[in-house]
């Protein structure tokens, strides 16, 4: 798809048209960038082989190539295909999830290497989440059940004020619309960040709280 002829669909925020979820599903796979709503603000993102859209969110955001992108998991059992969870991890994940909270997790054989991250446990590691959002759930099962992902937050925007107004639609909309393909425009959501555990350690530990705190306990 060709940048500046963005498509911003209107959606449900409880019930999205099946037709503006396809739509947005053909875009990511044909390598496209998408704004979807999540349960902590409007996220932009792509499929785990489009690089090109990566590129792009790199571009876009200015970071460097070492930047850690999330992975958005429609479930813990497509979680459990990238990610190595132990006991405590899963008993995490199925108490916090779907919900907005970012698990650090060892990644398994089938990340791509590109996409693994470092961290004090010497291993390789990503970020996953499982969103609660009805859009993000609906994109997702059109999608494979797995997609990459980052904030909209534009370079130079103090990162505090970035995750407030990226619940914001006509905010987002104003500094990101022209830079994707497709908006899922289902209003305002519920306010980020994300809330951050690493389950990399010898037991899991909150490393960012949230809009919507949590406990790793």
């Amino acid at each position: 798809m060709v940048r500046g002829d963005a498509q911003r669909l209107e959606v449900h925020p409880a019930t999205p048209h099946a037709r503006h979820i396809d739509r947005a599903a053909r875009a990511l796979e044909g390598g496209g960038l998408v704004l979807c709503p999540t349960d902590a603000g409007y996220a932009l993102v792509w499929a785990l082989d489009g690089l090109a859209a990566e590129e792009r969110v790199r571009r876009l955001r200015q970071l460097d190539k070492h930047h850690p992108f999330t992975l958005c998991c429609r479930s813990i059992s497509d979680a459990s295909r990238f990610a190595r969870l132990d006991d405590p991890a899963f008993r995490l994940l199925r108490r916090l999830s779907p919900g907005p909270v970012t698990f650090v997790l060892p990644a398994s054989g089938q990340l791509p290497n590109r996409l693994k991250q470092g961290s004090r446990s010497k291993r390789r590691d990503i970020g996953i989440r499982i969103p609660g959002h009805p859009v993000a759930q609906a994109l997702l099962e059109a999608s494979g059940g797995v997609l990459l992902s980052a904030t909209p937050r534009p370079p130079g925007m103090d990162a505090d004020e970035a995750a407030f107004l990226g619940h914001e639609a006509e905010e987002v909309a104003g500094h990101w619309l022209q830079a994707v393909d497709v908006m899922l425009d289902a209003g305002h959501c519920e306010p980020g960040p994300t809330s951050i555990i690493d389950c990399t350690g010898p037991t899991p530990e909150v490393v960012r709280q949230g809009f919507q705190a949590v406990d790793a306990g």
